[in-house]
């Protein structure tokens, strides 16, 4: 299938899917005239690049998964695993830091409501 019709049944743009291709994530055959033609399988592949990115993760990272899925063995298996908990624990650094940016809005805002409150009252802060 050209990469219309693989675009059309993933529901991912071409230019999506041409980046994915530049990223070595997809791979295509090409025509003599240049056009992208790609396996029936390439749709799972889309659909399972897709979920890994829904998963916060790189494409750096997603090339670092795709030989368990395309050369499975116990070692490549290990290294994904580890590869995973990488980018959670990176994930969970990042949670962290949003919840202490967070918490510090939430000091702001308190003192900004106190000195609306001030303001209603006629009181100075």
């Amino acid at each position: 299938m050209r990469i219309g019709e693989l675009a059309a049944r993933t529901g991912v743009s071409v230019r999506s899917l041409r980046y994915y291709e530049e990223q070595g994530l997809l791979t295509s055959t090409r025509s003599a005239s240049g056009q992208r033609h790609y396996t029936d399988d390439s749709v799972e592949r889309v659909a399972f690049i897709q979920q890994l990115y829904a998963a916060g993760l790189s494409s750096r990272a997603i090339a670092e998964l795709l030989p368990c899925v395309d050369e499975p063995s116990e070692g490549n298996s290990e290294a994904a695993m580890e590869r995973m908990e990488q980018e959670r624990d990176r994930l969970t650094g990042h949670i962290a830091e949003l919840m202490r940016t967070r918490d510090a809005l939430d000091g702001l805002m308190a003192k900004g409501r106190a000195y609306q409150e001030s303001l209603r009252s006629g009181a100075s802060v």
